[in-house]
């Protein structure tokens, strides 16, 4: 069902009148209302965990010491070693690697540990009441509704995170319906039980249907010359690799870049915390979630648990990006400013990086694209 108009600024049972008549409408029963009515209901503290997300809190070095620890490590590689048959079987049935597939479910879940403990309905009716991307999770809210009506799990077993994410793979209801596979054969696509095996081929099969290349890299870290183009970096931008290697790029032992097509160069904390050069692979891994920190980690984690012992350069100290309600502010004064972000939600994204390095560039600075508070301070002074 397409969400038609969200009132954002109206209270949540005016927006619940509101939404029951445009479900009715779009062909959802009566029944099935009445099913969910007890789970849409507000529900304080989600729209601050919107706010406070640490892939975009915290700076590389921050994020991948929280999130690929050596007790993930660890836990990982027993978990392989625990279930390497099903793990090989779903890589083999997929064409997708193993060690991808745990640290998804090691960074999503911790292993399947940590899977959310919200009702996933009233998380998505609280962030379509009000919010960022409201219009998306009210259609994910009625994706909700499409999985009880067609008997995949009732309205009380719809657990997950904050944001509407459930099991293993913590799949959002849209991708649920489009990905999950009954890989166990017992006439459910369950990804919700304690046993992993359809979570697990689920994330296979997503990744599979956004063209993983088995057996490919995600990427590595690199160095830049001094002179590097720092308007050359982000995930939008793909180059060649002999165009990077004739740049002076290279890998972090100071090697050629290994070609496996198409790269982009990763400055996830400026230009001054480290580099990386990410393959096809990294792109599929980001649309599983679009922060480049959970790519990074994702891959990172990966590396880890096939036995590499890659490590990541450190950022300087005191380097810390913006919250996500400066970045706001940042975004408004910069459009001010002349260099219009098309946009104030809090995400840096590719309108964002754009018009921040046009504003770097004029104000003669390294443009990277990564806003700080002394960039924040010197727009609130100017504008």
């Amino acid at each position: 069902m397409t969400q038609t108009h969200v009132n954002a600024g109206a209270g949540f049972d005016q927006w619940l009148d509101g939404y029951i008549e445009r479900a009715s409408k779009n062909g959802v029963t009566r029944e099935l209302l009445q099913q969910a009515m007890p789970f849409l209901v507000p529900e304080p503290g989600i729209h601050e965990k919107q706010s406070n997300q640490s892939e975009f809190a915290l700076n590389i070095t921050q994020y991948l010491d929280r999130v690929v620890t050596l007790d993930r490590v660890s836990k990982g590689r027993a978990k392989f070693r625990d279930q390497r048959k099903i793990l090989n079987e779903i890589a083999g049935t997929y064409r997708v690697d193993p060690q991808v597939l745990l640290a998804i479910w090691g960074v999503e879940t911790d292993y399947g540990r940590v899977r959310g403990a919200y009702s996933v309905l009233t998380a998505l009716a609280n962030l379509a009441h009000d919010g960022h991307r409201a219009a998306f999770f009210e259609d994910e809210l009625s994706a909700a509704l499409s999985i009880i009506e067609n008997r995949h799990a009732r309205a009380e077993d719809l657990v997950g995170s904050w944001a509407g994410a459930m099991g293993h793979g913590q799949f959002i209801p849209t991708s649920f319906l489009k990905f999950a596979v009954d890989h166990d054969k017992d006439g459910k696509c369950d990804i919700w039980s304690n046993d992993p095996i359809d979570g697990l081929a689920s994330i296979a099969n997503y990744l599979t249907q956004h063209d993983w290349r088995e057996s490919q890299p995600w990427g590595i870290e690199a160095q830049l010359p001094d002179d590097f183009d720092f308007s050359m970096t982000g995930p939008e931008q793909r180059m060649r690799i002999a165009d990077l290697n004739a740049m002076g790029v290279r890998s972090a032992d100071d090697s050629n870049l290994p070609d496996y097509g198409a790269a982009s160069v990763l400055c996830p904390s400026g230009a001054t915390g480290p580099a990386f050069v990410v393959n096809h692979n990294f792109h599929v891994i980001l649309t599983y979630n679009r922060a480049e920190a959970y790519g990074i980690a994702v891959g990172h984690l990966s590396d880890r648990l096939a036995g590499l012992r890659a490590k990541v350069s450190r950022c300087p100290d005191g380097l810390t990006p913006l919250t996500r309600n400066q970045m706001s502010e940042f975004q408004t004064l910069l459009t001010k400013a002349g260099f219009d972000t098309q946009g104030a939600d809090g995400f840096t994204g590719p309108n964002t990086r754009k018009a921040l390095r046009a504003y770097q560039n004029d104000a003669g600075l390294v443009p990277d694209g990564f806003a700080t508070a002394a960039l924040l301070d010197g727009l609130r002074q100017s504008v």
